[in-house]
């Protein structure tokens, strides 16, 4: 979830960025029709060595399972199953649901409007048995079909805020009688677990606010976390929110909503008492905001300077070299800290025409999180569109494979932007290189691999390559497009 109030950190860096460069760049005329060079086809297989024998063993993706008002409305898990072979095949390692508690809006809810944490499809309230994305025992299937082909579960978290309680007069707000903060069998929890009043709920008898009163969803419902009781249901108890989701429901993992509106010590105490993979939403751009919030919290983070240095690097500004600053994102502070992505639920509604990585640069944005650092996302409805989903699987298949070793920037210009992976062992890392000018582009770089043939396994360039005796060797990239160079056969 997102609300506007975010530093999204979009102008360039002032200043120039010193980068390893090596050797020269030069441009190839717009009259060359093809500019990939050869046939205009992807490299033959029968050039590339089958990247499967370097998969990294337990690297994979996170697919973020759903989009914004998803359909079909009751069939959502039932779909999700029938993918879940396919993603996994693919290399996914990681799914993550929405929130999983029925939501005030009852059929129509996506979770973000939490009421009862404990109806996950099989109480009748809000209007509604199940949930906008099924039953708790379509639920658990999914589950269970996920756990068996060693996909992990992650359930989105929703504990700064509730919606749908009953009304009740809250004597720390006197003359204020629009206060829905009674959830009980009767308003809106009726599995009559984690009952709540005004007490739960700022102001209390312990304090007016918890100091994040700026960045609040629903002030008037904003939840508690210093209240022990609050505290024991949702992660302190033996029959918990957090145990109930983990050891009854199956999930594997958490995804933190909306961390700004409260103290990342919660996520912390949470994750100290029941464990699992976590990731927080802290939307922000500046990645020294991320990096103070996962040194608090002691979880990894969505990479949100990154998502926005993408955006303003490709889209807005049209010049790279902002790709090349030191410290402006999450994953070059905490690489393993930092859950990359190009798209979410927010980023894509039809409502927002601000925050997103255009169409026609989804690719480019993909191909750098899935050959950098972190643990990438691929978004639902990315994957499923068929105009990415066969370039998806190849990214994935070479983020799982020789996207591995440091990572070294190499050029960082308006229209150039070249790193290096440097690969480990028998794995021979690679080179990417994104073009974003109206012409195909070369540069002559140093590689890891004396006299080896190079070819581009991104299949955007037909060329075959062959580095010199130092490693020497130029690469291109055809004009608005990027390629993967790394060793092929013989």
């Amino acid at each position: 979830m997102k609300k506007i109030t975010v530093n999204t950190a979009k102008s360039l860096l002032l200043g120039l960025f010193s980068v390893a460069l090596v050797g020269c760049s030069s441009d190839d005329s717009t009259d060359n029709p093809n500019p990939g060079g050869g046939d205009g086809g992807p490299v033959s297989n029968a050039s590339k060595l089958d990247l499967n024998q370097f998969r990294q063993q337990g690297v994979g993706v996170m697919m973020q399972a759903f989009y914004w008002n998803v359909e079909p409305k009751g069939g959502w898990y039932d779909l999700i199953n029938s993918k879940i072979d396919d993603w996994s095949a693919t290399g996914v390692n990681r799914i993550w649901l929405p929130a999983p508690g029925k939501g005030q809006s009852g059929f129509s809810s996506m979770g973000y409007d939490p009421s009862d944490y404990f109806d996950v499809g099989e109480f009748d309230q809000h209007n509604t048995i199940e949930t906008r994305f099924g039953s708790r025992t379509e639920l658990e299937n999914l589950i269970a079909k996920a756990h068996s082909s060693n996909v992990q579960v992650v359930a989105d978290i929703v504990m700064g805020h509730n919606s749908g309680g009953g009304k009740q007069e809250n004597p720390f707000r006197p003359g204020d009688t629009e206060v829905y903060t009674l959830f009980n069998k009767e308003n809106g929890n009726a599995s009559d677990k984690f009952n709540r009043d005004y007490n739960h709920f700022h102001p209390n008898d312990i304090h007016s606010s918890d100091g994040f009163e700026d960045n609040l969803f629903f002030a008037k419902t904003d939840v508690c976390l210093e209240q022990k009781y609050v505290q024991d249901w949702l992660w302190g108890r033996d029959d918990s929110v957090a145990e109930f989701y983990k050891n009854t429901l199956g999930f594997d993992g958490w995804r933190f909503d909306y961390v700004k509106s409260f103290d990342p010590k919660w996520v912390k105490a949470w994750n100290d008492k029941v464990g699992g993979f976590s990731v927080g939403e802290n939307f922000d751009g500046n990645a020294q905001v991320l990096k103070d919030w996962v040194d608090a919290s002691g979880s990894p983070a969505f990479d949100f300077a990154c998502f926005y240095k993408l955006d303003e690097t490709l889209d807005r500004n049209k010049d790279l070299t902002a790709l090349g600053g030191a410290n402006n994102m999450l994953r070059k502070i905490y690489p393993d800290k930092a859950v990359t992505f190009t798209a979410n639920h927010d980023t894509e509604k039809d409502t927002n025409t601000d925050n997103n990585i255009s169409f026609g640069n989804k690719m480019i944005a993909y191909a750098y999180i899935l050959t950098h650092d972190g643990y990438p996302t691929l978004f639902y409805n990315d994957y499923e569109n068929t105009n990415f989903k066969d370039n998806l699987k190849n990214l994935v298949l070479i983020h799982n494979s020789i996207a591995i070793g440091n990572v070294e920037i190499l050029k960082a210009n308006k229209d150039e932007y070249i790193m290096k992976r440097s690969g480990e062992g028998d794995n021979p890392g690679l080179i990417f290189y994104i073009n974003i000018s109206n012409q195909t582009k070369q540069s002559s770089v140093r590689s890891n691999w004396p006299e080896k043939k190079l070819v581009d396994y991104a299949d955007n360039s037909t060329k075959t390559l062959t580095a010199d005796a130092n490693g020497q060797v130029t690469i291109e990239t055809p004009a608005k497009s990027f390629t993967i160079w790394s060793i092929g056969k013989e």
